[in-house]
């Protein structure tokens, strides 16, 4: 038996979770590689870019699309459990659950479209497309290889910014105040992180969670509000913290939280005169891949072109 594809370990894998208990990933595996009856060759099998062990990669794909899809979840690291939709999918006794079945939820269409909503797709000119959900996609067939390239690389980082803010979440207030303290330094404001860390979580002060230089030098300052809330932030909140500004004479502040603020919050901000950015959970794991917070690089891949330059005097 050859190795299974991601899309074939989803039936096994939900089966393995419908005992309604929590399972350690690392145990999955080891028990789907005994269903498949893998050989130790297979299981040695690395990825091509020999980041890791080519089953277990597939397995951590399996889970993470039918998380996305809601049919699995994780309340602590390392570990999963089938939800109530995930039993009803399998009290439906198909023969296969794949990428098509999935996408009959609209959390996993969210998931998988979530970034070509934002930001377009580019076609072969260069051209940005709009799309959206049930919008015409670059098929795969008629896609270049450096578009494919492109897409993959922001299916993974899709991934990759979906499991850090699930990890952001589930850790303690006083964690996520040193993450932001690390994301700021890390930004170029703050000055240095000892003096971050004393300015964040020390104000005192209705609304106000920390003051952090703008720069180095300290020619002006930045008020912090951080909320590792879940509910959606409204105006409200956005106004105790403008009056928190204002009664500090202060005209810059951030406002950052792990959910997502209302469309009436996003526009207050528009409208008064103090500059207040918010940073939403999306835009808050964005900002942490793009500055290395809470990630380390495991490949680095570059694409080339031919210097066209180099050969212009080759028949002078």
């Amino acid at each position: 038996m050859t190795i299974p594809d991601y899309q074939t370990l989803m039936l096994p894998l939900l089966r393995l979770a419908n005992d309604s208990q929590e399972h350690r990933f690392r145990d999955a595996v080891e028990q789907l590689a005994l269903e498949f009856k893998l050989t130790d060759e297979q299981r040695d099998t690395m990825l091509p870019s020999g980041t890791g062990l080519q089953f277990d990669n597939r397995v951590g794909w399996a889970r993470t699309y039918l998380k996305q899809a809601a049919l699995l979840e994780s309340r602590k690291r390392g570990f999963f459990n089938i939800t109530a939709r995930g039993k009803e999918l399998l009290a439906k006794n198909l023969s296969r659950v794949d990428n098509s079945v999935l996408e009959q939820y609209p959390e996993y269409l969210s998931f998988k479209l979530r970034r070509s909503e934002d930001k377009g797709v580019q076609d072969a000119s260069g051209v940005l497309q709009p799309t959206s959900i049930g919008a015409a996609k670059v098929e795969q067939s008629e896609a270049t290889p450096e578009e494919l390239f492109s897409q993959a690389y922001q299916r993974l980082r899709n991934n990759l910014e979906s499991e850090l803010l699930e990890q952001v979440k589930a850790a303690s207030p006083s964690f996520f105040e040193r993450l932001v303290v690390d994301l700021l330094v890390s930004m170029g404001y703050g000055g240095s992180r000892q003096d971050a860390g004393r300015a964040v979580g020390r104000s005192g002060d209705e609304g106000i969670d920390g003051i952090i230089k703008e720069d180095k030098l300290g020619l002006d300052v930045i008020y912090i509000q951080a909320k590792r809330w879940e509910a959606t932030i409204g105006r409200p909140e956005i106004q105790k913290f403008a009056g928190a500004l204002q009664g500090q004479r202060a005209s810059k502040g951030v406002f950052i939280t792990t959910s997502s603020f209302t469309k009436e919050a996003e526009e207050y901000v528009r409208i008064i005169p103090s500059k207040i950015i918010l940073i939403s959970g999306e835009q808050l794991a964005t900002l942490m891949v793009d500055h290395n917070v809470g990630v380390s690089p495991v490949s680095k891949f570059e694409l080339k072109r031919v210097d066209s330059d180099y050969f212009d005097g080759e028949n002078v």
